[in-house]
């Protein structure tokens, strides 16, 4: 982040729920594409996740979130006999995404919950500006 703006908690909460949103889409994108095959193992989609690193603000002193990009998964798609399928190589094989479907909803989960405490913290703060500005 420039050193020419200081971070704030809302700047600071912003970037965590755009990680967060990231990270939502990645897992739900995975889940549109389980179950997805490929005639050739090249082919198949392979999962996706969202690649986090540590902002540091020296004005304030404070360390954020941002997301650096996605990162797809070196796991092997599944090879699986199946000759009638209208994808199927020569030898009858079609390769189908490895995703995991219930760790894809955990990770939708956690990162929907995430998202709901960064939504609090904000309204928590906004709240003690409030109840601040009222009382002098």
């Amino acid at each position: 982040m420039p050193d020419r703006t200081p971070m704030t908690l809302f700047s600071m909460t912003t970037r965590a729920m755009s990680a967060q949103m990231v990270r939502m889409n990645a897992a739900t994108s995975n889940l549109a594409n389980a179950g997805s095959v490929s005639t050739t193992e090249e082919g198949a989609y392979r999962p996706i996740r969202a690649v986090f690193a540590v902002e540091l603000d020296r004005a304030s002193g404070l360390a954020g979130v941002t997301t650096s990009g996605l990162a797809r998964a070196e796991t092997a798609p599944t090879k699986r006999y199946d000759p009638s399928h209208p994808l199927a190589d020569a030898e009858g094989n079609v390769f189908e995404a490895p995703v995991d479907e219930t760790a894809e909803m955990v990770e939708i989960t956690d990162a929907s919950r995430q998202y709901q405490n960064l939504v609090q913290a904000l309204q928590t703060a906004k709240q003690l500006m409030l109840e601040t500005l009222r009382s002098q």
